[in-house]
């Protein structure tokens, strides 16, 4: 069986948590987008791992891990990472590997990166780690992917810096690279988990263009970036929060307002850990968006959906989530394309009742508070995808699972 996990929201969503607990039934975990402008957190017990460009299924020793064809690869931060993981007792020795086809991040596409936007009249707020230059330059043509080391023209036509940059690497990166489509034909009967990057709303095409990342972040990703046919996917997950946050620049229509919402912002931002992995930049707050995640749904064929960060509400007396926009003189359901419209969008709220109780002290779904399952349930009816999988804490023992994705 073949799982995708995608982030339904603006990235940031618990996916690396989910992945992570996901992947003890998996054989092979293929992330298949994104570079290390992506941060995931994986906690188990008094142990806090921060990955970016290794998926998350490393942490379980009889795992192989594949970086694919669709991620930007920066060799200095991939060997500095395995580094990291060897040094705390994680052995990643013959069991990761990177698709032939992944491009490379030099060096002087991270200055290219922090230029243009700085440049911008209106920045995009990029983390400045090269990945749309990379994707960029894959575009025009003009990249460097894991099979061309190997090509002497090619690699004689690089600036003299990328071949000096490039050389302590090659024989690392040329071990472990693989034909991700070979790979995975010959293992066809394998529980299989694509593991995307950043969120739908930040997908190139599908997401709040131009204030989007460059690579496909959206469920079809994992087909291309993973060397499979869309028909050999069996699953899509969609990761949420149970509120919604954004880093960088860009609209955000239930984003809390600052000039009577400081105090819930600094609340979910603290009690959520609302941190940048990768940039420790704060993360901008608000209401959960249901609109943009009943888009992401349909858009992404998320057959369930994953609820993370709902123990952050515990606490509360009342709940809000957005359920449509006004715009000018209009009540909007659905969600727009225009920036012009979601910058000016204000959201209309239902109100739920808070449940005031722990969640991760429950066990089971079952045994959720009464207003718990009101709030899930209603998310359910709203966007018509059942909630799956409930995460209430940082550990990958706080996860409520009420149907395994690995079923039928």
């Amino acid at each position: 069986m073949k799982v995708v996990v995608i982030g339904a929201q603006w990235g940031d969503e618990g996916k690396g948590k989910i992945v992570d607990y996901l992947a003890g039934d998996a054989q092979i975990i293929v992330r298949f987008s994104g570079g290390a402008n992506a941060g995931h957190t994986i906690v188990l017990g008094s142990e806090e791992y921060a990955l970016h460009l290794i998926p998350s299924g490393i942490l379980y020793p009889d795992k192989t891990v594949i970086l694919g064809a669709g991620m930007a690869i920066d060799p200095q931060a991939l060997f500095s990472e395995l580094a990291m993981l060897n040094e705390r007792g994680i052995e990643t020795s013959g069991r990761v590997f990177i698709s032939s086809r992944a491009h490379i991040v030099l060096p002087r596409y991270i200055n290219i990166d922090k230029n243009r936007d700085e440049g911008r009249k209106k920045p995009i707020g990029t983390t400045g780690r090269g990945i749309g230059i990379t994707y960029s330059m894959k575009s025009d043509r003009d990249g460097i992917r894991i099979a061309d080391l190997g090509w002497k023209e090619k690699m004689e036509d690089l600036e003299s810096a990328d071949q000096e940059f490039l050389a302590p690497y090659l024989d690392r990166l040329r071990a472990m690279s693989v034909d991700l489509a070979s790979f995975i034909m010959h293992r066809k009967n394998a529980h299989i988990l694509f593991e995307g990057a950043q969120g739908a709303l930040l997908d190139l095409d599908l997401g709040t263009y131009p204030y989007v990342s460059s690579g496909m972040s959206c469920a079809a990703g994992a087909a291309v970036g993973g060397c499979v046919g869309p028909r050999a996917l069996d699953k899509v997950l969609g990761v949420f929060k149970a509120y919604s946050t954004r880093v960088g620049n860009g609209p955000f229509p239930s984003e809390f307002d600052s000039s009577g919402e400081d105090a819930l912002c600094r609340f979910i931002r603290d009690t959520g850990r609302e941190y940048g992995v990768t940039t420790g930049r704060p993360r901008r707050c608000g209401y959960l968006d249901l609109a943009a995640l009943r888009y992401a749904c349909f858009t992404n064929s998320i057959d369930s959906l994953v609820m993370t960060h709902l123990d952050v509400y515990d606490t509360m007396e009342e709940i809000r989530a957005c359920i449509g926009y006004r715009i000018g003189n209009k009540i909007v359901e659905d969600f727009p394309a225009s920036i012009e419209d979601l910058l000016a969008a204000k959201p209309v709220l239902r109100t739920f009742t808070g449940w005031k109780q722990r969640l991760a002290d429950r066990l089971t779904y079952e045994e959720f508070p009464v207003e718990a399952m009101e709030y899930i349930e209603f998310i359910e009816r709203f966007c018509e995808t059942p909630v799956d999988i409930v995460s209430v804490g940082c550990d990958r023992k706080d996860t409520i699972i009420r149907k395994s994705p690995w079923r039928g």
